[in-house]
């Protein structure tokens, strides 16, 4: 794949891993990646925010970091660009307030060319009016605008699912008070990391019981790191 100049459009608020992790994966591939945000020049910062599931019949939300942008909103040329990335979280119900942000997301559609849009970031698409006869995924509380808007919610029940599958697993782990025990999702899965660890270890001819023989593939893994 030859290098492409793509786009960011974020905002205050927006979901952290969702604006953090493509950014740095698409640079690290090679690719140009500018993040911008209405308002916003290049050097300045926005707020991002982390949600997780912990067992309320919503996802919580609390303060991320802060991302730095590489480029100004006004100086953006859509035309420049190859595709398009618009992170989800709180970012996008303001978003889609903002005409030239709608004027460059229509561009992409215009032109046919790639957009990812994450989560909420679907707000974004229906307000923009490009989702008309168009299939996307999106978060399941994001169905009723993206069907306003003449869209197709794909997996939406699967995603369901496994949203309420994960708020049981959370409730289960709350401790007497009915506080909720602080444990990583992937603590939920530590037997199949355990069994590669002790797997990795076997082929690399170590007595796995030897103090400090077993590498764990992270540290939310670790036994440290789970429930007794």
């Amino acid at each position: 794949m030859t290098d492409k100049r793509i786009l960011m459009i974020v905002g205050d608020f927006g979901e952290d891993y969702e604006t953090m992790a493509p950014f740095q994966t698409l640079l690290a591939v090679g690719h140009t990646v500018h993040a911008v945000c209405p308002d916003k020049k290049a050097g300045d910062a926005i707020a991002t925010s982390i949600h997780d599931f912990e067992g309320q019949q919503t996802y919580s939300e609390k303060r991320g970091h802060n991302f730095a942008l590489n480029a100004s909103f006004a100086d953006v040329d859509p035309a420049r660009y190859d595709a398009l990335v618009i992170p989800g979280g709180r970012a996008p119900e303001y978003l889609r307030l903002n005409p030239r942000a709608l004027e460059i997301v229509r561009h992409f559609f215009a032109q046919n060319k790639p957009v990812a849009a994450i989560c909420h970031g679907a707000q974004i698409l229906a307000a923009a009016k490009v989702l008309e006869g168009r299939t996307c995924s999106a978060y399941p509380a994001c169905r009723p605008e993206v069907e306003l808007a003449g869209g197709n919610l794909r997996g939406y029940r699967h995603r369901r699912r496994r949203d309420r599958r994960q708020s049981r697993q959370r409730a289960r782990l709350a401790g007497p008070s009915g506080m909720a025990v602080a444990v990583p999702r992937r603590a939920r899965h530590v037997d199949q990391p355990r069994r590669r660890a002790a797997s990795r270890v076997r082929a690399a001819g170590l007595n796995g019981r030897r103090r400090g023989a077993t590498a764990w593939p992270c540290r939310n893994c670790s036994p440290s790191y789970t429930r007794s």
